[in-house]
């Protein structure tokens, strides 16, 4: 019986830009964060003489063949294991398509992890993710779930504590943000200012391809005049800010046992006693908490500089999703959070309760904007939800 597999999106709650690196990516630090928004994969395999895959998909703009990260990254899977195998996939999109929210990333996870459960074989855990990042910087991520701290280009992760369950709410405008523009503007926007990325001021381009399924990755670097003085800042900003979040989840001598250093609980006890609409308080006191110490480390989003002066909309959008103190008390206070989403178009906010959260859905789909009511989703949750039966 063939594998069905959901493959959940994500956000970035802050994204880093550095300079570029030698092999012509540009170096980031982000802060991953998975959530409940999913497409579905489904994956039939059966070994055979000779390895043939086939993909469909309910969405036009989703290749079939090899430029799909599904494909690649069942085709990949196969040569390393020494297998060959009948394979067929079919991609359910509910996602919207290079919306910044790595949805082909998580379909190239979702493919591989049906693939494994139809043929009762997998590769070693190491093995795995350096076979995620050949496909995808964002590809590795989707085998962790929760948060992920991202290094390197994005592919280096790292797992971080999870925040507890929150309330999001994920705006898709019908604009569409360009990545590979978005390079080029904040390479512009750090050459004003004199940025030099490794000796030698560079920009980043992507063959991102056509809209599809598949978070292409192919990447070139070509000098570019700079202006104004050096600054050397610019690179240790990833480490510091890297630090940062890593920081959340280092413990101190005056936690107790089990706690995390973040959110530090005198009762932890008593909570299990309370209602259950007490304990809901607790978990939405606990997740603002966290959050709130991220906003403390400089948690943002660099492609805002360059995104929303070229967008104007965006950035009201995030106001109507950060909403204000004029509502009413209880269900239209501020968003905990709001911010862009990798380069967009697509953007969020999080917020303490679901009433909040309906309330800024509503502000942004006034306005036109398409506004999906989420929740993020923790690590333990994501994987015991993976397999849809």
């Amino acid at each position: 019986m063939p594998t069905r597999v959901r493959s959940y999106s994500k956000i970035n709650l802050g994204l880093a830009i550095g300079p570029v690196r030698a092999d012509g990516f540009h170096g980031l630090t982000t802060l991953y964060q998975t959530l409940d928004l999913h497409d579905l994969v489904t994956v039939s395999a059966k070994r055979a003489a000779g390895t043939t895959i086939s993909l469909t998909t309910n969405h036009p703009f989703v290749p079939r063949d090899a430029r799909n990260t599904a494909w690649r990254m069942v085709e990949r899977c196969l040569e390393r294991l020494g297998v060959a195998a009948e394979v067929a996939i079919h991609i359910e999109k509910r996602l919207p398509v290079q919306g910044g929210l790595g949805a082909g990333s998580a379909n190239a996870a979702a493919a591989l992890l049906g693939l494994e459960r139809e043929l009762g074989v997998a590769l070693p855990g190491v093995e795995r993710l350096k076979l995620a990042a050949e496909i995808g910087s964002d590809v590795p991520l989707f085998l962790l779930g929760g948060a992920v701290l991202g290094l390197g280009r994005g592919e280096q992760v790292v797992p971080m504590p999870d925040l507890p369950r929150t309330w999001c709410v994920v705006a898709v405008p019908s604009v569409g943000v360009s990545t590979p523009a978005a390079f080029k503007a904040w390479d512009a926007l750090v050459g004003e200012v004199g940025v030099e990325t490794n000796g030698e001021p560079m920009s980043q381009t992507r063959d991102m391809g056509q809209p599809d399924s598949s978070d292409s990755n192919t990447i070139t670097a070509t000098p570019q005049p700079v202006a104004g003085l050096t600054l050397a800042a610019k690179p240790d900003r990833l480490s510091e800010l890297s630090l940062a979040y890593s920081s959340l989840s280092a413990k101190t001598g005056d936690c107790k046992p089990g706690t995390s250093g973040i959110v530090r609980d005198p009762n932890p006890e008593k909570k299990r006693d309370l209602p259950d609409e007490s304990q809901a308080d607790a978990r939405n006191d606990l997740a603002e908490n966290t959050l709130l110490a991220l906003v403390r480390t400089g948690i943002g989003n660099d492609f805002e500089e360059v995104v929303f002066p070229q967008y104007p909309s965006l950035r009201i959008t995030k106001r109507q999703l950060m909403g204000s103190d004029s509502g009413s008390p209880g269900v239209d206070r501020p968003a905990i959070y709001a911010a862009l989403s990798g380069s967009g178009s697509a953007l969020f906010g999080l917020y303490r309760s679901e009433a909040e959260a309906k309330a800024a859905q509503q502000r942004v789909q006034s306005s036109g904007v398409q506004a999906l009511l989420t929740e993020t989703l923790p690590r333990a949750e994501y994987w015991e939800r993976m397999f849809a039966e």
